[in-house]
């Protein structure tokens, strides 16, 4: 007998119609196909900014759906699996198919799963998509995983990376659609406050946007990027983090681009698809030891004796990029104002905040967490980690970025600094004033304020975090 029941296919962070391993498959059977979106407890779980740019990526992808002639299903409940059942049994489903997940609480979710549906009978696949290299299949020489990034790319690179199928040119509906609940009572920008108005102007959102923003970075960025990427000011690095991250383009479509801008002999494509295995060096390492998402990697590091109060008026003046170091003020407006932060001041920020402030890392990394469109749970940690010196090939701790003598050699002309900080400028730019409309009122900031004397000395904070380091019992 043909098998004509529907299958629901489960989106989380994938939410594109292209090169989407378990929506073609789907379609490929030639059943009914219910997309389903799914607000369980891993939802509420996430912080302001990634929840809120979350919606916003729903409604695109039910636009998308619906130019299809599908539709997205929304349903709301703690547990995902208490709401598939429901769903089988309001529409007959036989199957569930969805994209693979890495970080511990979603595997352990996922297992769940797949192991109660198919004990019910039901067919339950998972499939790969959000990675180009599943992390059990990338091993050393001798088995194990990598713990060094470069013996990673090296062994990578050479890799073939899956050609990305384009969307399905038919999603078969089922005769009946099921319930589907409001997205906007969910409020998944309530935490975004007035902050939202401002950041959506640099949103760039769904899949075509995506697409779009690829295109563009291969035509007219990437040959130079090996050496713009380093440059704030500069239009120099492809933005597509915020895309990779709910999957509305997938991994094997920047790399199948980066590689033909290779071809092409364009000078730092090589160095793109570099970035784009460093992600996945992340994803392979909260696979082998997803500790890193919220322990010291490094054996010993716990006892560090990082500051720990995240309500400490030093880390409250660096939330709120008042530490009176320009290239770290700069780079914490940007990410308030923008949803994201470029990756050198990445650096800068989080090397200020453990080394000079001495304060944990994940105190920095819970605060990207909030307030990023494009976090990253494998990414963010690991980030936090390399800077700190707690984690895997990290930036060794006694390397401490001096903000002041990177900001003369990346942004000598202080088009950065001048862009995102408003104090003392008579004509301040458009995105320094909408620091102060995104805030909180709490905050009692205004732009007539004076800007701040450095709430810690550069020397003084690199010496002091070095004598940490030295007196160290580990």
């Amino acid at each position: 007998m043909t098998d004509t029941s529907p299958i629901l296919v489960w989106f989380r962070r994938d939410l594109r119609l292209s090169d989407h391993a378990a929506l073609t498959s789907a379609c490929e059977t030639g059943r009914p196909v219910i997309p389903v979106f799914i607000h369980d407890d891993q939802v509420s779980c996430l912080a302001a900014a990634p929840k809120w740019r979350l919606g916003l990526g729903l409604e695109c992808l039910q636009d998308s759906l619906k130019a299809k002639g599908s539709a997205l299903i929304l349903r709301r409940d703690a547990d995902a699996l208490t709401a598939l059942r429901a769903l089988i049994a309001q529409t007959g489903a036989g199957a569930v198919y969805w994209t693979r997940l890495y970080d511990p609480a979603s595997i352990a979710r996922d297992t769940g799963v797949k192991d109660a549906l198919k004990a019910e009978g039901l067919e339950a696949r998972s499939f790969g998509g959000h990675l180009m290299f599943e992390p059990w299949t990338v091993e050393t020489k001798t088995g194990g995983y990598y713990k060094v990034y470069t013996p990673f790319w090296n062994t990578v690179k050479t890799v073939g990376v899956d050609t990305p199928r384009p969307a399905p040119a038919k999603i078969t509906a089922p005769e009946n659609w099921p319930q589907t609940d409001d997205q906007g009572s969910w409020q998944l920008g309530a935490a975004m406050n007035r902050g939202a108005a401002v950041v959506r102007d640099f949103v760039q959102l769904g899949e075509e946007a995506a697409q779009a923003r690829l295109a563009h970075f291969c035509e007219n960025i990437i040959d130079g990027y090996k050496t713009l990427r380093d440059i704030p000011a500069e239009d120099g690095t492809s933005l597509l983090a915020e895309n990779l991250s709910l999957g509305e383009i997938s991994p094997h479509q920047c790399w199948h681009a980066g590689a033909r801008a290779m071809e092409e002999g364009k000078a730092g494509a090589e160095h793109f698809l570099k970035e784009l295995v460093w992600r996945e060096f992340a994803y392979h390492l909260m696979h082998h030891t997803p500790h890193i998402l919220d322990t010291s990697w490094r054996d010993g590091w716990e006892g560090f004796p990082w500051k720990k109060d995240p309500d400490a008026p030093e880390v409250l003046a660096w939330k709120q990029g008042r530490t009176g170091v320009e290239f770290v003020d700069a780079a914490m407006r940007e990410l308030y104002v923008s949803g994201r932060m470029h990756n050198r001041a990445r650096m800068i920020v989080a090397s200020y905040l453990t080394k000079h402030l001495m304060t944990d890392w994940r105190i920095g990394r819970d605060w990207f967490a909030e307030c990023l469109i494009d976090w990253d749970p494998a990414s963010n940690a690991m980030g936090w980690q390399w800077t700190a010196g707690s984690g895997p090939d990290a930036s060794p701790y006694f390397r401490v970025f001096n903000p002041a003598t990177q900001l003369d050699k990346f942004d000598a002309d202080r088009a950065y600094v001048n862009r995102w900080l408003a104090e003392g400028c008579e004509n301040p730019y458009k995105d320094a004033m909408a620091f102060y409309d995104a805030i909180p009122r709490s905050w009692g900031l205004s732009p007539d304020d004076r800007y701040p004397e450095p709430i810690v000395a550069l020397d003084a904070g690199r010496k002091r975090a070095l004598a940490a380091y030295e007196n160290r019992n580990f």
